[in-house]
């Protein structure tokens, strides 16, 4: 009988039915979420799981895929009639989503991961998790040389290019620096605002507090080469800024430029490895 039960769940986990997938998510939050009074969690844009899509996952079968997961990204939308008679491949620069969204982990206490079943499955998925982190992380660093320090500085420009870019409305120069959904998701953003504001001061109080890594995962898109990949670092940024909005007439209407405020914000970084002269860009924000 036991081994019945085994082959029927076996069959069950094995139906194509029952893969899994990330839910879709939508988030727009406006400049009111900023608070001027102590900590912000959203900072001065709102902010949210704007861009994480459906993304199926086969079946594992060895622990490379279950560290990568990898699926054809072509399978997702419907090829034009030319690429599909001309046996053209259709190029791929985003997923457009963010894979395996960071949510923080319910704290457990010793004795119940130790010595309950329900804390012995919490330790494997805690494992599980940090094993998909290192493999990502020395993938990006086998490939591309990846330093810690060097990325950091990078993020904490990137960040601060990004929000000033958005304050200023150069919608040109902002497409280079995110994916394409996410310029879509910002572009809409910065319309709602300027329907309220005529304009906004926004500074960052530089050093930042800290940075951080909090996940770190890679997106394979085909099967046969585990290299052609994106990698997505998900970093926490603990910064002081000041944020100042006004009418038509240049009065104050929300915030005060004369106060720091200490904003935590969670963005997800995306770059290609496989993509020649490839480079980190902004693929979205986590609210939590």
């Amino acid at each position: 009988m036991a081994l019945m039960r085994l082959q029927a769940g076996r069959h069950i986990c094995q139906s194509p039915h029952n893969r899994w997938f990330i839910p879709i998510y939508g988030s727009c939050r406006s400049y009111s979420d900023y608070s001027m009074n102590g900590f912000s969690r959203r900072g001065i844009f709102g902010q949210g799981i704007e861009n994480a899509l459906p993304y199926g996952s086969a079946k594992v079968t060895e622990l490379k895929c279950l560290l990568t997961e990898t699926r054809s990204m072509s399978t997702r939308v419907k090829a034009p009639p030319q690429v599909r008679q001309g046996g053209l491949q259709l190029a791929i620069f985003s997923p457009g989503m963010i894979y395996d969204p960071y949510k923080p982990r319910e704290p457990i206490s010793f004795l119940r991961r130790c010595f309950t079943p329900s804390g012995w499955r919490r330790t494997k998925e805690d494992i599980i998790v940090e094993l998909k982190n290192a493999y990502a992380i020395a993938k990006l660093r086998k490939l591309t040389g990846y330093s810690k320090k060097e990325f950091y500085q990078e993020a904490i420009k990137l960040y601060k290019e990004i929000n000033t870019l958005i304050v200023k409305g150069d919608k040109t120069s902002l497409r280079k620096a995110v994916t394409e959904h996410m310029y879509s998701v910002l572009k809409n953003e910065m319309k709602q605002r300027e329907s309220r504001w005529n304009s906004v001061y926004w500074e960052l109080v530089e050093p930042v507090v800290s940075i951080r890594t909090l996940r770190a995962r890679m997106i394979g898109v085909d099967k046969n080469n585990l290299d052609k990949a994106f990698i997505q670092l998900t970093l926490e940024f603990l910064s002081k800024q000041k944020f100042e909005a006004y009418d038509l007439k240049g009065a104050v209407v929300s915030g005060d430029k004369a106060k720091e405020v200490l904003v935590r914000d969670i963005w997800v970084f995306e770059r290609s490895l496989f993509h020649t002269r490839s480079y980190w860009r902004l693929c979205g924000r986590i609210s939590l």
